[in-house]
């Protein structure tokens, strides 16, 4: 399986790196984009060694002239997965917002197989307009892999907390 794995700006983007690695290690070729915010979390190479794959970081950034990488990674993939995905990311794929490469490559992937795993803070995660975003990427066929109830990283309890890295993988497998 090719799999697209879209990382964005929360404290659960340490995770990526376990889902990089288990992928990887299951036989699947991982391709790895991140968000700017991502990378002040965990290291693009980080994610690179892990995943034996350039990671993109940004929209126009081509490392080899001969591909449009936003759209070639696309055509190439079988599931896109953006794990965590934070209420910035969710609201730009909702309204078909395509400013930086997770959202454009979502924008592009909307053939694909298609899942999200949300992390952030309860009171945002429990918004309305949240909510509402959620159904909405649900209708256009992503599969919402629910976050977890705990003790959040801002001390609050609640559910915001994204789903295990064992949750996320069976999900996707």
């Amino acid at each position: 399986m090719r799999i697209i794995l879209g990382v964005t700006g929360s404290i659960a983007a340490y995770k990526a790196a376990d889902l990089a690695n288990s992928f990887t290690k299951e036989g699947h070729e991982v391709h790895v984009i991140m968000s700017k915010a991502a990378t002040e979390f965990i290291t693009p190479m980080t994610l690179q060694v892990l995943s034996k794959n350039y990671v993109n970081t940004d929209v126009m950034v081509e490392p080899d002239p001969q591909r449009i990488e936003h759209i070639d990674l696309v055509k190439e993939a079988d599931v896109l997965l953006i794990a965590p995905a934070t209420a910035n990311i969710i609201g730009k794929i909702a309204n078909g917002i395509a400013d930086e490469i997770v959202s454009t490559v979502a924008l592009a992937g909307h053939e694909l197989k298609k899942y999200i795993a949300p992390a952030m803070n309860t009171r945002m995660y429990e918004n309305p307009v949240m909510q509402e975003n959620l159904l909405k990427l649900e209708k256009l066929g992503y599969t919402i892999i629910e976050p977890r109830s705990t003790l959040l990283a801002c001390r609050d309890v609640g559910k915001g907390a994204m789903a295990t890295v064992e949750t996320i993988l069976a999900e996707v497998m």
